[in-house]
């Protein structure tokens, strides 16, 4: 099981080139089953969970391949017939997102079988909404044996009211509708950049979606969907870690190749912390965290997008540790997602739980130490803690950060940073 081994205080400066979204392009993977013409995706992350998800695709009879290019994978796939409709426990508790074929087999084939995900560290996240969905647009649903064995013969329009605001759910649903009689509208959806992705994905597939970004979307179902070739945005969760990475090691660096559009929420608390956040001039889709800051304590909630989001409060908490006075972060959106607490602790931090909310007195020197990383973004928050800790940290675990960052070890090494992935024998 690799580790890795961290070497603390020394600034980063240089640049980072943003990878593609892994949370875009696994959507996009999945709707690639709507059709039986070829699906060509560019700048595919080369993360663990993309690959999971290809496993998956070809555990349903779909034809893939990869080719690397000079930014990101060029994945092709093509499904021209249906082999399996099972999405296995085996894949599904590896990645809650395989969830995202259930839509798209179901419109397609319909039928679809999918292990239900259960729990895991961050908190339960059912798919009743999922569920509730499909079953609006004339879809069948049985339990058993850990399975929804959903059934369609034909799906049809309707309007459906998201009672709590889901990403992956509003993908799902937003794929069924494609392939559905007359006019489906989803109330109360998701706005994320990684929707309106799908959408446009969709759109070049000949779907008809309207108001992806906005809590209404509207889709006509077409009936028949074609091939497309689509370029995955830049990953805003990455651009985000990496600018706080500049800013805890107090040094210049700079992130490219994002949409800092999509980082609003997480740009404006930086600067309200403290860090100076430069946009380049002559490139928009570039951003510099500058040297000198001097970090202040700074209330955080994560909310649904456009608010500040849960994928970036692990990384926020660590920062929040070497700023001057006491900071209250509020988690709504996942219960149990402050285990990165407990092993921040351990390397100095002052750091209260109290249920959804954390307290974090600073500023107070972080001591490397031997840590565990329990999920992904609580790796990344490791990641930097380490990165700015006196002495050595070695991470276990960090097959996690493996599902969602690429290389983030030799990105973090090509701007100065002393990290070395290590195994367990060495």
């Amino acid at each position: 099981m690799d580790k890795f081994l961290i070497t603390g205080g020394r600034p980063l400066h240089g640049r980072v080139v943003i990878s593609g979204a892994k949370n875009a392009a696994l959507p996009a993977l999945a709707a690639s089953l709507l059709t039986d013409q070829r699906v060509i995706l560019h700048n595919v992350p080369r993360v663990r969970d993309l690959s999971t998800m290809r496993s998956l695709l070809e555990d349903l009879g779909v034809d893939s391949s990869v080719t690397h290019e000079p930014r990101g994978n060029r994945v092709e796939i093509e499904a021209r017939q249906l082999l399996n409709p099972v999405a296995p426990y085996e894949l599904v508790k590896q990645m809650r997102a395989s969830v995202l074929v259930l839509g798209p087999l179901v419109a397609r084939f319909g039928q679809a079988k999918v292990s239900l995900p259960g729990g895991c560290a961050i908190g339960v996240r059912p798919i009743n909404l999922h569920i509730k969905g499909l079953e609006k647009l004339g879809a069948t649903i049985n339990f058993d044996h850990g399975y929804a064995d959903v059934r369609a013969n034909g799906l049809k329009g309707t309007e459906y009211y998201f009672d709590t605001i889901t990403v992956t759910g509003t993908e799902n649903l937003m794929m069924a509708a494609t392939l559905a009689t007359g006019v489906t509208v989803l109330q109360n959806a998701a706005r994320e950049p990684e929707v309106q992705d799908l959408a446009d994905l969709l759109n070049k597939m000949g779907a008809d979606i309207e108001g992806a970004g906005t809590p209404n979307i509207r889709v006509r179902g077409t009936g028949k969907l074609h091939g497309a070739e689509h370029s995955i945005i830049a990953d805003r969760i990455e651009a985000g870690t990496f600018l706080a990475a500049g800013a805890i090691t107090g040094g210049e660096l700079t992130v490219s190749q994002c949409d800092p559009e999509h980082l609003a929420s997480v740009l404006a608390d930086l600067e309200m912390a403290g860090v100076k956040v430069v946009r380049g001039v002559d490139d928009p889709q570039t951003l510099t965290v500058m040297a000198g800051a001097k970090l202040r304590a700074l209330d955080v909630t994560t909310q649904e997008y456009p608010g500040f989001p849960t994928d970036m409060q692990a990384q926020f908490m660590t920062l929040m540790t070497q700023a001057e006075g006491s900071s209250v972060i509020t988690e709504t959106i996942f219960e149990n997602r402050f285990m990165h607490a407990l092993e921040l602790a351990r390397m100095g931090a002052d750091i209260t739980v109290n249920g959804r909310r954390a307290v974090v007195r600073g500023k107070t020197p972080l001591s490397g130490a031997n840590i565990q990383a329990s999920d992904l973004r609580a790796s990344a928050s490791l990641v930097l803690a380490g990165l700015v800790a006196e002495g050595e940290t070695v991470i276990d675990r960090v097959y996690h950060i493996d599902r969602g960052y690429e290389r983030i070890e030799e990105k973090l090494t090509q701007v100065g940073a002393s990290i070395a992935r290590i195994s367990e024998s060495d």
